[in-house]
């Protein structure tokens, strides 16, 4: 079954964005800057996670039905050809 990207991309953008956002305010900068960089980390981390959960979501896929077309040929044949 595949995995929901939008929902997996979401939830790890938010975590990136609280990460971010405490470590730039440990560092002592201010406010505005802190929110600047931690919304562009948690983008980036957004696109790069969706990226990553189709890609999985794709190989997954195509493991399944490689292993279906697989039990489909030794039902109906015994492996001729």
């Amino acid at each position: 079954m595949p995995m929901n990207a939008r929902l997996i991309a979401t939830n790890f953008a938010v975590i990136s964005f609280f990460g971010i956002s405490f470590v730039t305010w440990l560092s002592g900068l201010t406010p505005f800057t802190c929110c600047k960089r931690a919304l562009a980390g948690a983008i980036f981390a957004y696109i790069t996670a969706a990226l990553a959960v189709k890609l999985i979501n794709a190989i997954l896929i195509s493991a399944m039905v490689e292993d279906q077309m697989r039990r489909q040929k030794e039902l109906n044949g015994g492996g001729e050809g």
